[in-house]
């Protein structure tokens, strides 16, 4: 694994691929700042996950809203509160779905238990999927749109739920991957295409592969020990980038914690999905 960019984030997350401009886009979430095609566009508030709307425009999710923002002219427009009136939590992991949705976790900024949500934006508002969540992470979902996943990181359990016709939950979550006996946290998740997770494990320098039914398959390690959030890109979705963090280390921040990192896999990734608003 080789490093894509040398940018030491303190919470990188939020790797996103933009099929139309083929480029990596990233957050440093308690920085406030969005990264991508050598640029850094600045915010006012904690920005931490995004979908593609257009060529030109991404969905994006702050502490209090979701709204467009235009890459070029760095134009934004609100489209909807997030969590606006309770000033403990931010927006943290998040994807667009198959359907069109949007699905965005939010969490305390001290990481208070239970202060966090699940919610999913779809066709102009925002419903709420899941509450008394401490860190939201790992929403991503199956190729064959019938499944997403999330986790409480805190939890160590990878929950998988089935969706309706329309992208709704239909059914209970149920603990897609325990990783409480090995003493893994999941963090940011992804499915490749042929149905497989990919999820980090924060804190232990590797992002894990598990088959369509749960089963370990094996590790990428990573040279950041906080690796934070997988996503996969390049020309043939075939590359794995992985975010990571560099908050909390102190002294024992290593020179890679932070960095964002590429490899080559023999995995193929699914296009992300657009939002439709």
């Amino acid at each position: 694994m080789s490093v894509f960019d040398p940018t030491i984030c303190t919470l990188g997350e939020g790797p996103l691929w933009h099929p139309e401009r083929q480029s990596l886009f990233w957050f440093d979430i308690v920085n406030m700042r969005l990264y991508g095609e050598g640029r850094v566009h600045q915010f006012d508030e904690c920005v931490s996950a995004a979908g593609w709307l257009d060529h030109d425009s991404l969905f994006v999710a702050s502490e209090t809203q979701l709204f467009t923002y235009h890459l070029e002219t760095g134009a934004q427009k609100h489209v909807v509160p997030l969590e606006a009136d309770n000033a403990v939590t931010r927006s943290n992991d998040g994807r667009a779905d198959p359907f069109g949705g949007f699905w965005i976790g939010s969490m305390g900024k001290n990481t208070e238990k239970g202060a966090g949500a699940i919610h999913r934006y779809y066709r102009g508002t925002v419903e709420t999927l899941y509450r008394d969540i401490t860190v939201s992470n790992a929403i991503c979902f199956s190729p064959d749109k019938r499944f997403a996943h999330f986790t409480d990181t805190h939890t160590q359990q990878v929950m998988r739920v089935a969706l309706d016709s329309e992208g709704w939950p239909k059914a209970a979550p149920e603990v897609f991957v325990d990783t409480r006996s090995d003493g893994f946290f999941p963090d940011g998740a992804v499915v490749d295409a042929e149905g497989c997770l990919w999820v980090a494990h924060w804190g232990r320098s590797r992002v894990a592969r598990y088959d369509t039914d749960g089963a370990f398959m094996g590790a990428v390690n990573v040279p950041a020990r906080q690796a934070s959030c997988p996503a996969f890109g390049g020309a043939g979705l075939d590359q794995l980038y992985v975010t990571s963090a560099a908050m909390g280390m102190g002294d024992r921040a290593g020179p890679e914690d932070g960095k964002t990192f590429v490899i080559q896999t023999q995995s193929k990734g699914q296009r992300e999905h657009r939002v439709i608003l």
